[in-house]
């Protein structure tokens, strides 16, 4: 039961309670059989946590599932699955039910699916407790409401009788590891616990598995695709690529002594908190094979920088999780654990996918495309230009590096600089597609960069003044009675100029999306004001709303909703042209100009999106937002839906093209690491409002407001060593309800500081609504101006007792 003494993991005196043995899975197709798992072998003890990684389609999942026999009919499945000695493979489905939430335990991705709608939370928990253990109803009750507890559900005797969608998205996950660990499994397969959470929800996951393998000494397999999560939580990562396992180690080993290109280049596209923010992320150009047509040799020969004669023609044997050591699926593994193949340069010619590199077909670089092309774009702003470091990662902040594990520090190891080289021309003298440009701003073409050397403030074109949005909650009845208020967006300030990129941050159900859409709007709104390039919305008349457009474009989260399925992508780009009456010769020459501008081939004009990968997708959402020479884009979550390794090609686009453009960008994301690369200013958001704001530097180095603080140590680092250092700020509960905002500070009910205040503090916690006001500088003090202090410029905070800037 529950409280049994957890086992120290990976001794030698423990035996392997789950050991996969040469699982191969395979998939029926209408193009021919489709290999999703190839030769995964691993074993894991008692108390131990298996990080499994890769990137979508690398046959994670299908892994998991046929561990548990859950894959559906038609699926050819062979190797070998033993729990504690127990062949699993080949029993029949009453067998495994027997097994299923007893001797392993299952946490899916989303736990909406997972959790049968009609039933109440603690009636599902009963049934799984009663189908595998002699249990009175009352017994069962009695025992749900203490796993509910457990997991950290708030009031679990009430809640015990919610359903599913009364529940939030984290306290969901909660109840589903819950049933997880309701019959104390052997073992708990978390197939992407975090992915669909906000980091403080995700935080507090961690929290629960890890509280779950302590009580009931589980081994835990964790599958996910953030490397962040694993550095923390695993003893032992296994990577896997198209279906093959390719590497496998200690946690130390994988990330601070891979041995295997992909690995190293999922390390190197990652965006990091401790990361430069100016230094651009390193893509692994290309994309995944198809699991029904696999290429001849290695499957990752062909993204691979590396690869030689031998990869493309052997495919080498995959690395075993069963054997002692440190074991990789690579040619030339051996190189680069010897040191003759550096890391660091194994990734440094191909880094910085930048707008005026083009993509094949399959993904990856153009085979037209020039060595030195290949290098980083040098870019036309008053920044110097960046060479492209060809380190993986800078050492501690990024441990690719090649030292020992007991010697100096990763980030010792040398740098190497590739050449730069120069931004692909664009067409000279080519026309405008905007010979009527909105009146404050200057013609622009794709060749302008930034101001250079001016001195001159760079003019706003975006502020945004107590901007309100409430809307009324009613009953559902006949007449929709209203009975209170959603406060969703509560009086907001923002103000982005010219050439940065402002980050809005927070929860799910603060109001960022809210936010846009009353600015994407240009209406008058509920109250509040909203003035785009020096013109008050509300001033504009259907006409001028229509030419403002043109200036305020949007890419959305999901590319593949945002394409049209039927259209080509020619015609996709086309379209906003023609809206705008662009002439036709215009259009046929602006298309493929769009195409190469965001590193796609001109041919692709005729292609659809669904003969494109996901990264490329998005880059065609891009593009179509730039067709109209937009001087501002909002982007909401634009590489939350792709691989890390795609996602950081993007991200080095959206820098590049904001170099080069001069444009601007109004930034929401959840991932904040994106933020730490991307952004110049961050205005974090809590419950409709603005609670700290600054330049993104300041507030990630010394953040005042303790949400801001309490967001920022949730954030995983990809660093084993530094994640086992941290001390996180875990919040309680989740956000409160905006129809239910709490009195005076929004954020008391919830904030860490509120409960180490004395009496009088709280009482003013609880009854005056803090405004943003500069932070202060040196000790801790009762508020802003006090004598002896200096207040930051430019960085602001909404709380009554703000953490002081250093200095002072």
């Amino acid at each position: 039961m529950i409280g049994q003494e957890t086992p120290t993991p990976g001794t030698a005196a423990t035996v392997p309670v789950l050991q996969v043995t040469d699982l191969h899975v395979t998939f029926p197709g209408e193009t021919g059989p489709v290999h999703a798992v190839r030769g995964l072998s691993y074993a894991v003890r008692p108390g131990e946590v298996l990080g499994i990684v890769g990137e979508s389609g690398a046959g994670k999942s299908a892994a998991a599932q046929a561990v548990l026999g859950l894959l559906p009919d038609g699926t050819e499945v062979r190797g070998s699955v033993e729990l504690d000695g127990r062949e699993l493979l080949g029993l029949d489905d009453t067998a495994l039910s027997e097994i299923r939430g007893n001797g392993i335990g299952m946490v899916f991705q989303d736990p909406l699916s997972a959790l049968t709608p009609v039933y109440s939370v603690g009636n599902q928990l009963v049934e799984a407790l009663r189908v595998h253990q002699d249990l009175s109803r009352k017994a069962a009750r009695t025992r749900a409401v203490e796993l509910l507890d457990l997991v950290g559900i708030p009031d679990p005797h009430r809640r015990a009788d919610a359903f599913p969608h009364e529940f939030s998205g984290g306290m969901r996950q909660r109840a589903v590891i819950a049933m997880a660990i309701a019959n104390d499994p052997r073992v708990i397969v978390a197939d992407e616990p975090t992915t669909a959470l906000d980091v403080t929800i995700q935080a507090q996951i961690l929290d629960v598995l890890k509280t779950a393998r302590e009580m009931t000494g589980a081994a835990i397999v964790l599958i996910t695709h953030d490397l962040g999560v694993v550095a923390g939580f695993a003893d032992r990562v296994q990577v896997m690529y198209a279906g093959r396992p390719v590497e496998f180690g200690t946690v130390d080993e994988i990330y601070y002594r891979p041995r295997m290109p992909y690995t190293i280049g999922l390390l190197g596209a990652t965006p990091r908190l401790d990361a430069p923010a100016d230094a651009p992320l390193m893509p692994i150009h290309g994309a995944p094979p198809s699991l029904s047509a696999l290429p001849p040799g290695c499957p990752f020969a062909p993204r691979c920088p590396v690869a030689v004669d031998r990869c493309r023609e052997t495919e080498p044997a995959p690395a075993r999780g069963t054997d002692a050591g440190h074991t990789v699926a690579c040619h030339r593994g051996t190189e680069i654990a010897e040191g003759s193949l550096p890391r660091a340069g194994i990734f440094g010619a191909v880094r910085g996918e930048g707008a005026g590199e083009r993509e094949s077909d399959t993904g990856g670089p153009s085979p037209a495309r020039t060595q030195a092309a290949s290098a980083q774009p040098v870019r036309t702003d008053s920044a110097p230009a960046e060479s492209a470091s060809t380190d993986s990662a800078p050492a501690e902040s990024a441990p690719t590096g090649s030292a020992p594990a007991d010697s100096a520090p990763a980030d010792s190891a040398p740098k190497v600089s590739a050449p730069a080289a120069p931004a692909p021309p664009a067409p000279a003298n080519r026309p405008s597609t905007r010979p009527n440009r909105t009146a404050s701003a200057p013609q622009q073409g794709v060749t302008q960069g930034r101001p250079t050397g001016t001195g001159l403030a760079a003019p706003t074109l975006l502020q945004v003044t107590a901007l309100t949005k409430h809307f009324p909650q009613t009953r559902r009845t006949l007449l929709k009675r209203p009975t209170g208020t959603i406060r969703a967006v509560d009086g907001i300030d923002l103000a982005i100029r010219e050439g940065e990129t402002l980050a809005l941050v927070g929860e799910s159900g603060c109001g960022k999306t809210t936010t846009l859409l009353e600015i994407m709007d240009l209406a008058a709104g509920q109250s509040g004001t909203v003035r785009l390039f020096g013109q008050d919305v509300r001033e504009l008349d259907r006409a001028g709303r229509k030419r403002l457009r043109r200036d305020l474009q949007i890419v959305f989260q999901d590319p593949t909703a945002a394409l049209d399925p039927r259209m080509p992508v020619g015609d996709i780009l086309a379209e906003p042209l023609r809206t705008h009456r662009v002439p036709r010769d215009r259009i046929a020459a602006r298309v493929p100009e769009l195409l190469e501008l965001v590193g796609l081939a001109a041919d692709d004009a005729g292609r659809y999106p669904r003969e494109f990968s996901g990264g490329q997708r998005q880059r065609i959402a891009i593009a179509r937002a730039l067709a109209l020479e937009p001087r501002l884009l909002v982007l909401d979550e634009p590489v939350s839906a792709l691989d890390v390794s795609v996602q950081a090609g993007v991200l080095n686009l959206l820098d590049e093209l904001k170099a080069r453009l001069r444009l601007s960008y109004l930034l929401v994301a959840h991932d904040l690491s994106v933020v730490r690369h991307s952004a110049d200013r961050v205005a974090v958001m809590y419950l409709g409002r603005i609670v700290e704001s600054g330049g993104t530097a300041e507030v990630f180095a010394a953040p005042s407001h303790p949400y801001t603080r309490a967001l920022l140590s949730a954030v995983p680092l990809p660093d084993p060593r530094k994640e086992r250092a941290r001390t996180r700020v875990l919040l309680s509960g989740d956000l409160p309800s905006p129809a239910d905002v709490p009195s005076g500070c929004r954020f008391r009910s919830r904030c860490p500081l509120y409960a180490t205040l004395g009496a009088p503090e709280q009482r003013r916690c609880r009854e005056d609504d803090p405004l943003l006001r500069p932070v202060p500088t040196g000790p801790r003090t009762a508020g802003p101006g006090t004598a002896g202090h200096h207040e930051t410029d430019g960085h602001t905070s909404a709380c009554h007792h703000p953490a002081p800037q250093p200095g002072g």
